[in-house]
């Protein structure tokens, strides 16, 4: 099999498995979010429990538009809770919201990780832009100008790379949240372990992202190396 043939085939099938993984997180976080929690903690609370029992003072807890939404600024020092997650009580809500204050305590600690993602972010953000162009323009003048396909695949390599080194942010914000919520009996032993399967599906969606990322670069190198 051609390998700039293999390369797409995978392409199509990781596309394929991202949007069943997609269906799978909407559908897990939808079941979950029917289950009340004992203790009736909304998620806005178990952060801000999270925060102050790792001495986490000059973080704040807010409430954004939309759903899945939710992340840690480090920007700004705001953890920010869609509002499903902001204002119910149940252990969906709970275990996104310890997640993403795990991101706080790593900024708060400087994991390593986290460290290198941030510095990675402007260099994402410039090349995010200026992609798109540059691979379309590298793969219409493949045989006159390869050396812009080249710099398109350069910029696409820095995606990946910020692709890979988000999962290990990922996995260990949800081992800290996890982690956390079990050890202060913020969860029944049943809902931890509804937390634990809404959050390994949320994991999931980052590594399919990641090798998504590694399979097209493979493909843009491969057209790279058969131009005739």
């Amino acid at each position: 099999m051609d390998f700039t043939f293999g390369s797409f085939i995978l392409m199509i099938a990781i596309t394929v498995f991202s949007l069943i993984v997609g269906q799978t997180l909407k559908s897990k976080f939808k079941k979950y979010s029917k289950m009340q929690l004992r203790n009736n903690l909304t998620g806005k609370e178990v952060a801000e429990m999270m925060l102050r029992d790792n001495g986490i003072t000059d973080v704040q807890v807010i409430q954004v538009s939309g759903q899945l939404t939710d992340h840690y600024n480090p920007a700004n020092k705001t953890v920010n809770l869609s509002e499903s997650v902001y204002y119910e009580r149940n252990a969906a809500s709970a275990a996104v919201a310890a997640h993403e204050c795990g991101h706080a305590v790593q900024h708060a600690q400087a994991y390593k990780w986290l460290t290198m993602r941030s510095k990675l972010v402007p260099a994402v953000q410039i090349s995010s832009q200026l992609m798109p162009f540059v691979l379309i323009g590298g793969i219409l003048l493949i045989n006159t100008f390869p050396a812009l396909l080249l710099f398109g695949i350069v910029l696409f390599a820095g995606t990946t790379l910020f692709s890979f080194v988000t999962l290990p942010v990922e996995f260990d914000a949800s081992a800290r949240a996890l982690k956390w919520m079990e050890s202060k009996n913020i969860v029944t032993s049943q809902e931890q372990t509804y937390a634990k399967d809404a959050l390994r599906w949320a994991a999931m969606t980052y590594v399919v992202a990641a090798i998504g990322s590694l399979a097209t670069l493979l493909y843009y190198v491969s057209i790279f190396l058969n131009r005739r």
